[in-house]
């Protein structure tokens, strides 16, 4: 038992454990970014003198530092700031701490300390100035710290009574980024800081009378900056805003009329009283007043200020308004005592007229215009005085304020007709332009005289293109007053048409307008137009005579609202008539009831067709669905002669029937005998199926780039037609392609393309369900690991499986276009120049919907030996004349070897594209930051507008 035990005792004790061996941590690695702070403590200590420091300060400002660096760097500045001796390299490094205190995701805050530290010890002004620049960089990055706002504004004001101006102007330019106008309490009810302090207003306006002209200029500034902040400024400041409209220098006057008017604007009608009178005005007919006096100015800026300003004072009393185009002064607007006041005044002195002298009794009173009237008298005729003023931007400014004032008020745009129609002889285009599309502005408010359309067509001798067509639109919206002045119009724009050819079709449009406009006028000219006799029959005129359209146009315009005037036609002006109805269907209206035209009557019942057709295709779940290819067959000719018909619904008529092609292509393409077969034994429906995903693509562009007015739901319907597309490519390229690696990146990119997709149009997918990239984002996980084989399988199944998806139309859709006008193309004598050498081209086409016409827009030269040339016209050469419409007027240049005979070349326009231009709505959107356009971005370019040929004959060089 002993022995036993004993045995027991020492197995107990030998026995032995076995720790683990615990494995020792491995070393981690932190990459860390060289510090821009030491770099730069060491470039500041190898400077040996002002200048090196400040080559080194230039060479970091070029520099990005990080957010986490900011604070070190400031330090490491503020260290060498106090060092430095020189006045310039300290204004360096205070500049350098403004611009750092910009860094994004860095709090300022943590330098504003150090930073007001440097004001204990400077003793440069400039260096002042530039430190409470830097404060207000600082300030403005922390707006919601009242803390912060009032330590800036207490150092603004220890400053104010600096002796230098540039001080000075910082201080008050920090009060009117930062101040308040109201003081501010704490929890105890104390001020946070000095009340004089707080009312940033009162503080300001001190300065309004300083001795140096920068700094009242400076003071208005910061006063309008605490307007344009929210704040509203008191009206107390008026009187000083206005006498500063005397003062000597011309920045200060410009800056009050700028006071003046914001006062106006806040209190118009408020009572003031006249100067040596007892009379009272409004404020704003006061200010009026002064600010017209000011269009008088010497300074040609004030002058310009001032008539800028007068347009925007819009509430302005009448008879004051008037005043301003009348140089004499008017006598309502002075005060004038009746009989009755005169009397008691008499009766009240004790002086009776004793009857033995002539006019005794005839008021002694003197009146001194210039102290008793309501309106200064430099202040009348203030638009006639700025529209006859030296300087052309002073004459442009007074066309723009008259144009911003007639349009609130028609009796002061029939006053001010006269004055707008003398700027027609303005020595300066500009001006002569700009006045005439403000009398295309209030076109509706006014009916011209005779004499006046005399002037106003006398412009259509300028040489220049814009002005002759600024007036044909002008001409357009304007109402003339007797038969005599549509006469005189149709002569003059007769004689226009023969000295410039090229004005045909703007001279066409503008006669339709005409008519329509004044059939009542036109119908007592029609005998004499169209040269009918009631007994005798007269020659037909030739109908190649682009005069003889003219008139055509006009008369036809307005028989459309005068069907009294179709029995004084001959029997060849019918003939015309239906001719021209065929060939210039934009220019001759349908006439009733002798011509009906099989269109809908109103445009609500063509936008509820296309409303039914959509919805009639809606029905279909499936594109291999029996009878879904007929009904996309009718559908589409539906929608394409909609759009024919009805040009307002165009674009949106092509939209559908586009995008319903492209679903028709994809159909037949998916066809079920072309997927049972052999490779071998189908080659001709393989070439088939691969013209229609090549077409689907190409579509896709358009619907893309052509087309504006689209929203997200209709873009992401546009990417989903061209994942289709590249899916069927992708499909057709394995069946035809033999090798495993370039399946291997085609299946890859296309993956993508799926997940960018996703990216893209995350709102929009919960619409995509049903849809084929709704199935393959269900079956993402599955694809991103199958191989090619099984990848390829899956698409052709879903290709097949996928629903239709429907279109939902945006409530506009327009298609861009363009009309080639010059050359026409109708000529058969060539265009002859010498080989080897440029000829000119005049090109002139109108654009219309195209969304930055100056990057897109590009011509085309297509050569009958099959080279091609592409221009990019000058930013110059394009015009805006009304919204969503364009001109390009330019040249190209053409050159060529010798021809035997004269050949036909082929210009169009065409519309440039990149699939990387995030040129939609749905690429701003948040979820899209930071999003990097894909390597192998789409570019091509759309043609768009019907293609013109011209003969040109390259002659062979004399020897």
């Amino acid at each position: 038992m002993a022995a036993h035990l004993k045995k027991r005792v020492y197995e107990e004790f030998s026995k032995v454990v076995q720790l683990p061996q615990e494995e020792a941590p491995a070393k981690k690695l932190r990459l860390t970014k060289p510090s821009k702070s030491a770099a730069l403590h060491i470039d500041l200590c190898k400077a040996s003198n002002p200048t090196d420091a400040l080559q080194y300060l230039l060479h970091f400002a070029r520099s990005s530092v990080e957010a986490e660096s900011v604070e070190g760097v400031v330090r490491i500045l503020l260290e060498h700031y106090y060092k430095e001796q020189d006045n310039s390299v300290r204004l360096k490094i205070a500049s350098l701490i403004g611009l750092l205190s910009k860094t994004q995701n860095f709090n300022p805050e943590s330098i504003l300390d150090d930073t007001l530290n440097t004001f204990n010890t400077e003793k440069s002004h400039q260096v002042l100035a530039q430190l409470l620049d830097t404060l207000l960089v600082i300030g403005t990055q922390l707006p919601e710290s009242l803390i912060v706002r009032h330590r800036l504004i207490e150092v603004a004001y220890k400053h104010l009574s600096d002796t230098y101006f540039g001080v000075r102007n910082k201080c008050l330019q920090l009060l009117g980024c930062l101040g308040n106008v109201d003081t501010p309490l704490n929890k105890d009810g104390q001020g946070l800081v000095p009340a004089v302090i707080g009312d940033a207003q009162s503080l300001i306006s001190d300065y309004f009378a300083d001795q140096d002209p920068r700094v009242r200029t400076a003071a208005i500034k910061a006063m309008l900056q605490l307007h344009e902040r929210g704040l509203k400024i008191q009206q107390t400041i008026y009187d000083q805003a206005c006498q500063l409209l005397c003062d000597d220098y011309e920045q200060v006057r410009s800056a009050a009329v700028q006071m003046v008017w914001v006062l106006s604007q806040l209190y118009p009608e408020s009572i003031v009283p006249i100067p040596s009178s007892n009379e009272q005005v409004r404020l704003v007919d006061d200010s009026f007043g002064k600010i017209s006096h000011m269009v008088s100015d010497g300074s040609w800026v004030v002058r310009v200020q001032a008539a800028k300003t007068l347009g925007n004072m819009l509430q302005v009393s009448p008879h004051f308004l008037e005043q301003t185009l009348d140089k004499k002064l008017m006598s309502d607007l002075r005060r004038k005592r009746t009989a009755h006041e005169r009397a008691k005044e008499l009766y009240a002195s004790g002086e009776f007229s004793s009857g033995r002298k002539w006019a005794d009794d005839a008021p002694k009173e003197k009146v001194d215009t210039s102290a008793v009237n309501l309106i200064a008298s430099g202040a009348c005729g203030a638009f006639v005085h700025g529209l006859e003023d030296e300087m052309y931007e002073v004459r442009i400014a007074a066309v723009d304020a008259l144009s911003a004032l007639a349009q609130s008020s028609a009796s002061f745009a029939e006053k001010c007709l006269d004055f707008l129609v003398d700027m027609f002889n303005d020595e300066i285009e500009e001006v002569r332009l700009q006045s005439i599309h403000v009398l295309r502005q209030i076109s509706t408010n006014i009916t011209l005289r005779e004499d006046q359309l005399d002037t106003v067509l006398a412009v259509l001798e300028d040489s220049s293109r814009d002005i002759r067509e600024a007036l044909h639109e002008l001409l357009c919206f304007t109402n003339v007053s007797t038969k005599e002045c549509i006469q005189l119009a149709l002569l003059e724009l007769l004689k226009n048409l023969t000295k410039y050819p090229t004005d045909r079709n703007s001279v066409w449009k503008c006669l339709k307008f005409l008519g329509c406009r004044h059939p009542t006028l036109v119908l007592p000219l029609v005998p004499e137009l169209l040269s009918t006799h009631p007994y005798f029959h007269t020659p037909e005129p030739d109908m190649d005579d682009p005069a003889y359209i003219a008139v055509l146009v006009l008369v036809f315009n307005a028989a459309q609202s005068c069907p009294t005037m179709t029995a004084l036609f001959s029997d060849h002006t019918f003939r015309h008539y239906t001719y021209l109805r065929d060939s210039l269907s934009h220019l001759v209206p349908p006439l009733r009831p002798w011509y009906i035209d099989h269109i809908p009557q109103t445009p609500e019942s063509a936008q509820l067709f296309l409303q039914q057709s959509l919805s009639r295709i809606s029905t279909i779940h499936n594109l291999q669905d029996p009878g879904a290819q007929d009904l996309l067959n009718f559908t589409i000719r539906d929608l394409q002669r909609l759009g024919e018909l009805q040009t307002e619904l165009a674009g949106a008529a092509d939209f559908s029937a586009t995008y319903l092609r492209c679903q028709l292509l994809l159909t037949k393409a998916l066809q079920e005998k072309l997927w049972t077969m052999a490779v071998p034994l189908c080659l001709k429906h393989n070439a088939m199926a691969t013209a229609a995903a090549k077409q689907m693509l190409e579509e896709t562009y358009k619907l893309e780039f052509l087309y504006s007015g689209l929203e997200n739901r209709q873009v992401a319907t546009i990417h989903h037609v061209r994942l289709q597309a590249k899916a069927l490519q992708l499909v057709l390229t394995a069946r035809t392609r033999r090798g495993v690696e370039p399946l291997i990146s085609v299946c890859e990119k296309f993956l993508q393309e799926v997940e960018s997709f996703q990216r893209l149009f995350v709102v929009e997918l919960p619409h995509l369900q049903e849809s084929f990239v709704g199935k393959l984002l269900d079956l993402s996980p599955k694809l991103s690991a199958c191989k090619p084989g099984e990848l390829v399988k899956i698409l052709q199944t879903t290709l097949r499986q996928s629903g239709f998806l429907n279109l939902q139309l945006p409530k506009q859709v327009q298609r861009a276009s363009a009309t080639i006008i010059e050359p026409t193309g109708e000529s058969d004598n060539p265009l002859r120049f010498t080989s080897g050498l440029v000829v000119a081209l005049d090109i002139d086409a109108t654009l219309e919907h195209v969304q930055d016409p100056h990057n897109t827009v590009k011509v085309q030269v297509l050569y009958p030996d099959g080279q091609s040339h592409v221009i990019q016209p000058k930013p110059g050469d394009f015009r805006s004349p009304g919204p969503h419409r364009h001109r390009l007027i330019t040249q190209v240049y053409l050159s060529h070897s010798a021809w035997t005979e004269a050949c036909q070349i082929e210009v169009r326009l065409l519309l440039a594209y990149s699939s990387s231009r995030l040129c939609k709505a749905v690429w701003s959107d948040s979820s899209t930051e930071g999003l990097q356009p894909a390597e192998g971005a789409t570019e091509g370019t759309i043609p768009f507008g019907k293609p013109v040929k011209v003969f040109i004959m390259p002659k062979p060089a004399r020897r």
